[in-house]
C-alpha cells in the first residue's frame, strides 16, 4: 500500500495534485512549492512551549505531540508540504541502540561500533517497534488534507557515522578508518543500516507519506570515489526498497557539491543542494531527469528584509530553467531565525513565482 491507503505505485487522491508533489514529478506547478528543513523545531515558540520539559526522543514517540509540532510551521508559514518531525537516530532507539540526544552535543552512542561483533546491536525493525510513527502519521494525514506529508530517514553513511563516532564528529577518523581499513565490515554495516533505513521509510510511506526525503547529513566529507565505492551502494538499496510506492524520493547533503550527480545516481527523484552551489549548476552536474530542492543560505534570514528577497530572488532566477524546483534552505532553520521572516519568505516565493 501507498501514501493515503492507495495502491503500490499509485499517488494518493489527496495530495497528487499538490504543487510540491507536481514540482517533484517535474510537472508544470502553478507556483514554486515552498518548505523548510528543520521548519518543525527550535526557531517557533509553540514549538518550544509544546515540548518543554519532554526529551528530545521522547517527544519523538508521543503520536498527538508529534502530530502538533509537525503542524505548528504549515499553520504559521502556509508551506506547501509537512515534514514529519522526527529524528535521524529514531529507528537506532527504536531497535535498541544505547543512545541520546544530548542537548548542545547532538546523538551520543554508549557503545560504538568498532567489530565485527558490534553489529550484533543492529536487528532488523518492524513496524511495531515504531507504532508511534504509524499513529501520528495518521494523525497528520486527516489534519493536512491536500498538504503533503515528508516522511524522512537518516542515509546509511550518517548513520554509521555516528555509530562509530559513538557521536557528532568533525573528522569521521574512526569511521573513515573502517571504511579504508575494513573494507568488508564497512560494507556490512552499511548493508544493515539500509535495511534499518528502508524498513523505517516503508512504516511512514504505508502510514500516509507522500514523499520521503533521505538525509545524507555528512557525505560531504567524502571524495566522489570513496562515496562512490562505499556509500552509493547502501543509498542505492534504501531507493531501491521504497521505489514501488510510487512517491518522489528526495536526497540531501552538506557540503556534497562535488557529490550531486552521485548522489542523483543512488536514485533520487529529486536531488536537494546546499547554499554552496547555485541551482543552474547544480543542474548541469546532476544532469536532466532530475528536480532539484534547495538552496537559499539559512544565514541569509537574518539580513533584513531586503536581503532576503534579493537572495531568494537570485535562487529563483538560477531555478528558472530547472525540470522541477522545490524552494528550501540551504541547509536547516537555524534556532534563532525570527518565524515571522520565514513567513514572508513563503509568501514572496508564491507571489513572484504565480503563474
Amino acid at each position: 500500500m501507498s501514501a493515503n491507503g492507495s495502491p503500490a505505485g499509485q499517488q494518493p487522491t489527496a495530495t497528487y495534485d499538490s504543487a510540491f508533489l507536481k514540482a517533484c514529478r517535474r510537472e508544470p506547478v502553478p507556483h514554486t512549492p515552498v518548505w523548510f528543513m528543520r521548519q518543525a523545531g527550535r526557531s517557533l515558540p509553540e514549538y518550544l512551549k509544546a515540548r518543554e520539559g519532554i526529551p528530545m526522543l521522547e517527544s519523538c514517540t508521543r503520536p498527538e505531540l508529534v502530530a502538533e509540532i509537525t503542524l505548528q510551521p504549515v499553520r504559521r508559514h502556509n508551506v506547501d508540504a509537512a515534514i514529519y518531525y522526527s529524528d535521524i537516530v529514531v529507528p537506532l532507539k527504536a531497535i535498541g541502540i544505547d543512545l541520546d540526544i544530548k542537548p548542545g552535543v547532538g546523538p551520543v552512542v554508549a557503545h560504538p561500533i568498532r567489530t565485527r561483533a558490534d553489529l550484533a546491536q543492529l536487528r532488523d525493525l518492524t513496524p511495531d517497534d515504531v507504532s508511534y510513527v504509524t499513529e501520528a502519521i495518521g494523525l497528520l494525514t486527516a489534519e493536512l488534507g491536500p498538504t503533503p506529508l515528508i516522511g524522512f530517514a537518516g542515509a546509511p553513511f550518517t548513520l554509521a557515522s555516528y555509530l562509530v563516532e559513538g557521536g557528532p564528529s568533525r573528522t569521521y577518523e574512526n569511521a573513515k578508518a573502517m571504511m579504508y581499513g575494513d573494507p568488508e565490515l564497512w560494507a556490512d554495516l552499511l548493508d544493515r543500516l539500509a535495511d534499518i533505513t528502508a524498513a523505517f521509510l516503508k512504516v511512514q510511506i504505508e502510514a500516509g507519506a507522500s514523499a520521503v526525503q533521505l538525509f545524507d547529513s555528512w557525505a560531504g566529507a567524502l571524495a566522489p570515489a570513496d562515496y562512490r565505492r562505499s556509500v552509493l551502494p547502501a543509498s542505492a538499496k534504501v531507493f531501491d526498497a521504497v521505489a514501488g510506492y510510487g512517491v518522489p524520493r528526495i536526497h540531501f547533503g552538506v557540503g556534497t557539491g562535488e557529490l550531486l550527480k552521485l548522489m542523483g545516481e543512488a536514485g533520487a527523484d529529486v536531488v536537494g543542494v546546499d547554499y554552496r552551489v547555485p541551482l543552474d549548476e547544480a543542474a548541469r552536474r546532476v544532469g536532466p531527469g532530475k528536480a532539484l530542492q534547495g538552496n537559499l543560505d539559512p544565514t541569509v534570514l537574518f539580513a533584513g528584509k531586503e536581503a532576503v528577497e534579493t537572495k531568494a530572488r537570485e535562487v529563483l532566477d538560477a531555478a528558472a530553467g530547472l525540470e522541477g524546483h522545490v524552494f528550501n534552505l540551504g541547509h536547516g532553520v537555524m534556532p534563532s531565525t525570527d518565524p515571522d521572516v520565514l513567513t514572508r519568505l513563503v509568501e514572496f516565493v508564491h507571489t513572484e513565482t504565480a503563474r
